[in-house]
């Protein structure tokens, strides 16, 4: 076994493969970027080498520094965890070449599963099932039509090197096809420097599982059964878990000898994932065809270690110091039901735009354990750190397990609403309205989940105005309450005879309110709009027990400025009291600049100076965060100046344009 290794990554999957080795009494090395030289993973280490830079290009993908600091610090092998250089043929190959282990599989394994029209010729001679379609070298226009005619539409249309959702377009008729293979092309060319693409029939209401197998370098093979991540959104998962739901156990077996047969295909060792495309019918899961293989270990690897009891990473570290694998296929079992959710800095409302910020509050559920157990969380963040916008965008991740599906969706909305986020726009609320949606709560699951149910995952109100607002007004009261032991300093609206009354300006989703708060002699009434009623509030071990317009609930309430965030276990809202002194008066400017919504690089702009442009029409491409945000007109004008080139880097709130409004 290894006695140092070197972890080639960052985050929570660096913290996670740092708690596995330590366990097992390796020691570790991390590597940071300049903008990580206080991370959680960085502490979790016994050892770090800096390696300078903040974007991922400038340090976490600069392979000969990460292999300059194995030999400085005496390591043995490389974990590169996932994402960066985890699925790079070139680096396996650097490591092998510098005398250090590569924990993951051969380059010529990273080499075969690398672009999807090669993988997918290689399947089909395995006995692979695989969706029609055209995986060939020949990329002329008129052929591509072609092949996609005789097939039948809808079509996908898919970068042979893609991969995160990019290089991606559904086509539905033959007279699109055209349009979208240009801009899939482009798109193709753009992020992963080739523009071949492959055709494929498209599976309508198709579900993603997916398999997890391992592989020894003495020629076993075993899978670890399913997971199901057919929740997304842009062709990212954000809801995983298992096993799959409906899955019979004859397509389960089928499944895993099929994925067993890729995996043997290219003689397979340490964590893969062989992904499905499952096609269902009214019976349920029927069909399924292999999609890709990922050549490394996945985010969602701890649902899969919560069904069977087993470390990953341990076996990844086993299999990779030349141990044999340390289960047989006969010995391995499901015992009861797992769900992973991505917890990311996010707005779901706004299309899922990337936030940063500080997290100025970062608060788990009860209970979290990282050994297996009820509740987990794998995060690489601490409260205080900054979201920056150079990497990706998850902050944690919360696993469940239950003994049913059903005891693990309530476990994992009972953790979801224990999950306090204050700095920053984060996209757990989102998550707790996708797990209480009636598809996912009956497991009606497919790609399209997200888009089918928006009528009730996004714009919406939890709390309501009336119990937000007595959340606010109870903060306010036990807080003063608790300032000053001095009754005469109390500013609680007392006064010897009569009553007191009090006028709060609030703001809630973007409207504002004026509320009227009465103090009694033994009662405290509060009106909000139509709705009035007596406010009780009672201090509690972890914030106040509220009770107002027939709602009584436990809050935990976090002012950040003017604006409290309010967590309740039905859930979370945010409501700003408005302080009449300290705000100007006046209306916000109409049109003017057109700013940044977050720190990037402005990719490309669709208007010049002097262009005329309407309302929600595309005038800019940013990409932070790895992904690619497009920022359209508020309002009817004219373009009046361009202030930035595509390529330059911007700061949040910087003017990329004029925009002067329509009278």
């Amino acid at each position: 076994m290894f006695k140092k290794i070197l972890i080639a990554n960052r985050g929570e999957i660096a913290c996670r493969v740092a708690a596995t080795a330590r366990r097992m009494g390796i020691q570790t090395v991390a590597v940071y970027a300049d903008a990580d030289r206080n991370a959680k993973h960085v502490a979790a280490c016994d050892e770090s080498v800096a390696l300078g830079g903040n974007t991922a290009q400038e340090s976490y993908l600069r392979w000969e520094l990460i292999l300059e600091a194995a030999r400085r610090t005496g390591a043995q092998a490389i974990h590169p965890g996932y994402g960066f250089l985890s699925e790079n043929e070139d680096f396996a190959h650097a490591c092998q070449a510098a005398g250090l282990v590569f924990i993951g599989p051969p380059p010529s394994a990273i080499r075969a599963m690398g672009l999807k029209a090669e993988s997918k010729r290689l399947m089909e001679k395995a006995g692979v099932p695989l969706v029609p379609g055209y995986h060939g070298a020949d990329q002329n226009p008129a052929l591509l039509q072609q092949e996609a005619d005789r097939m039948g539409y809808p079509v996908l249309i898919k970068a042979s090197a893609g991969g995160g959702g990019k290089g991606m377009r559904v086509v539905t008729r033959s007279e699109d096809f055209a349009e979208a293979l240009a801009s899939c092309q482009r798109e193709a060319r753009n992020s992963f420097g080739s523009d071949a693409v492959l055709i494929e029939k498209y599976v309508e209401r198709p579900r993603h599982i997916e398999i997890q197998v391992f592989g020894d370098q003495h020629g076993n093979l075993v899978h670890l059964f399913e997971r199901d991540c057919s929740v997304q959104r842009r062709h990212q998962k954000v809801l995983e878990e298992a096993p799959a739901p409906g899955m019979t156990p004859a397509i389960r077996e089928q499944m895993g000898q099929a994925a067993l047969a890729a995996a043997r295909a290219v003689g397979y060792v340490g964590a893969g994932t062989v992904e499905f495309i499952v096609a269902q019918q009214a019976q349920g899961i029927q069909t399924f065809y292999f999609m890709e293989m990922n050549t490394r270990l996945q985010v969602e690897h701890p649902v899969t270690e919560a069904i069977t009891g087993q470390d990953l990473v341990e076996w990844q570290l086993r299999v990779a110091s030349g141990e044999p694998l340390p289960l047989r296929q006969e010995e391995l079992r499901i015992q009861g039901h797992a769900i992973e959710a991505r917890i990311c800095a996010e707005n779901p409302d706004k299309n899922f735009l990337p936030a940063t910020g500080t997290l100025q509050v970062y608060r788990k559920p009860a209970g979290v354990s990282f050994e297996r157990g009820v509740v987990r969380i794998d995060d690489g963040v601490n409260q205080g750190d900054v979201i920056s916008p150079y990497y990706d965008s998850m902050v944690a991740k919360l696993i469940v397990h239950g003994q049913t599906r059903a005891q693990a969706l309530a476990r994992l909305d009972a953790a979801l609403s224990e999950m306090h986020i204050v700095g920053l726009s984060t996209n757990v609320q989102f998550l707790r309205h996708v797990t209480r949606s009636p598809s996912f709560a009956d497991a009606n699951l497919d790609t399209a989940l997200i888009e089918r149910e928006r009528a009730v995952l996004f714009e919406q109100d939890p709390i309501g105005l009336p119990f937000a607002v007595a959340s606010l007004v109870a903060h306010l009261l036990m807080s003063q309450q608790a300032a000053s032991s001095d009754p005469w300093d109390a500013r609680d609206g007392w006064q010897a005879w009569g009553e007191g009354r009090r006028v709060l300006d609030v703001i809630y989703l973007g409207q504002a309110h004026e509320v009227v708060l009465t103090y009694g002699r033994n009662a405290l009434t509060l009106q909000v709009g139509s709705v009035t009623g007596s406010l009780q509030v009672q201090a509690g071990a972890d914030g106040w027990d509220v009770d107002f317009a027939g709602q009584r609930h436990r809050v935990h309430v976090v002012m950040s400025g003017e604006t409290a965030h309010i967590f309740a276990p039905h859930g979370a809202a945010q409501i700003q009291h408005v302080d009449a002194l300290s705000h100007a008066a006046g209306q916000p400017e109409v049109g003017g600049r057109l700013t940044a919504p977050m720190p990037g690089k402005v990719v490309s702009f669709a208007v010049k100076a002097g262009d005329a442009v309407k309302q929600g029409q595309a005038l800019a491409v940013m990409e932070a965060m790895k992904m690619e945000h497009t920022l359209v007109a508020p309002v009817d004008g004219v373009v009046a100046e361009l202030h930035y080139q595509p390529g330059d880097q911007v700061a949040e709130g910087a003017a990329l344009l004029k925009l002067e409004a329509s009278e």
